[in-house]
């Protein structure tokens, strides 16, 4: 339009210059007259706006910034987190100029996934990290247990019983503690805390998902993105939770003669029920996961995994629903994988529900769940022991 309307105004002279021909002299000498006005005055206007310009580079300068920022195409990256306490995690959204130079568009307001869906795959980063102890200790099996950040009488007990299991049968074993981020009262200072105990024991990884029960699936695709890139070269790494005991000697004899690709074992369940109760802790509506069984997974209280499964469990994330039941969801990523979960050599490696401390019972399995009350230090001293367990 702006070249247009030049052209206009320019036409309107040239149009009257062909008609002063039949004119009379004094005509044609005051027109004369008049279009050397006219050249006279835009020199001069051209001369005060060069001098102005030349006196003001900011102000020029600025203009032309303004007018690319304006009709250039631009991309804004904007993290939308949710509001309040109850807060899940970052979503990102990415807002566009059309090519047709128009105004940016108004960016829609943050939508939460529902739920019974997490936010997830996203672009976490890690605020504490440990990048090269894989590289430096060259493990055989990295051991990470999911935790809360405050939680760390429960990392102190795992680190002085089977978390201290560095080496068993010439094979290196590295313990990682998991975190996401605090929110609320005292984060500033636990953030503080959490630092100094990094520095201290160089055993933590926290990313920066907000940590709560809902977001145990971030947790566990956060774990797989971190081996992947941090661990590739690892054999196999295992998923425990805090509370459980692990039998360290039996677990690596089993990984000694276990597949070295496409394995994933644990306490498989097998056509495990959707539960449909809404008052239930796991329930999962029929618009969320129409199906009424779930394929095969692995109990999310401990299962271990050949490394090259971390890549691609995380590819396979980018074609399914980020359910908030992690070991389910990692059953669904399995399926579209079409590698099923491997039972393990023995029913009663893995138990879900406590068994009562015995060495010979111990002796037996590989990880179960404990008590509340019981002395995890003591139970473990005791297991250490010298002598037969049966």
């Amino acid at each position: 339009m702006l070249e247009s309307g030049c052209a206009n105004r320019q036409s309107l002279p040239l149009s009257q210059s062909a008609g002063d021909a039949g004119k009379p002299a004094e005509s044609r000498r005051w027109s004369c007259m008049s279009r050397r006005h006219c050249l006279f005055f835009v020199l001069a206007f051209g001369t005060l706006l060069f001098l102005y310009n030349a006196r003001n580079p900011d102000m020029s300068s600025n203009r032309s910034s303004s007018w690319l920022s304006h009709y250039n195409t631009v991309k804004w990256r904007i993290p939308y987190k949710r509001p309040g306490p109850s807060a899940a995690v970052s979503s990102s959204v990415t807002t566009t100029v059309s090519q047709n130079k128009s105004e940016p568009q108004t960016l829609a307001p943050y939508k939460s996934p529902g739920p019974y869906l997490v936010e997830y795959p996203y672009e976490y980063h890690f605020t504490i990290n440990e990048p090269y102890k894989c590289e430096q200790q060259k493990p055989f099996l990295v051991l990470v247990v999911p935790v809360a950040p405050h939680n760390r009488a429960h990392r102190n007990i795992i680190r002085s019983t089977w978390g201290g299991e560095s080496l068993d049968q010439d094979k290196v074993v590295q313990l990682f503690f998991l975190l996401g981020r605090q929110s609320g009262e005292g984060a500033e200072q636990l953030q503080e805390q959490l630092l100094q105990e990094s520095k201290e024991h160089r055993d933590l990884i926290q990313s920066d998902f907000l940590d709560c029960y809902k977001n145990l699936t971030i947790k566990t695709m956060v774990m797989l993105e971190w081996l992947d890139a941090h661990c590739s070269a690892t054999s196999y790494a295992m998923k425990i939770d805090s509370d459980m005991f692990l039998n360290v000697p039996k677990l690596i004899s089993m990984l000694l003669n276990a597949p070295k690709t496409n394995y994933l074992t644990g306490l498989v369940a097998k056509g495990g029920v959707v539960l449909r109760d809404p008052k239930s802790k796991w329930y999962l509506p029929a618009s969320i996961y129409p199906y009424p069984q779930y394929p095969r997974y692995a109990l999310g209280l401990g299962y271990v995994f050949s490394l090259d499964l971390a890549k691609k469990l995380v590819g396979a994330s980018r074609h399914v629903k980020a359910v908030y039941i992690e070991d389910v969801y990692l059953g669904l990523c399995m399926k579209h994988l079409n590698i099923p979960p491997t039972d393990p050599p023995k029913w009663g490696y893995f138990q879900v529900f406590p068994v009562r401390y015995s060495r010979c019972e111990y002796s037996q399995l590989i990880a179960t769940t404990t008590d509340a009350g019981l002395d995890r230090v003591w139970v473990w001293n005791d297991f250490k022991k010298p002598g037969k367990y049966c």
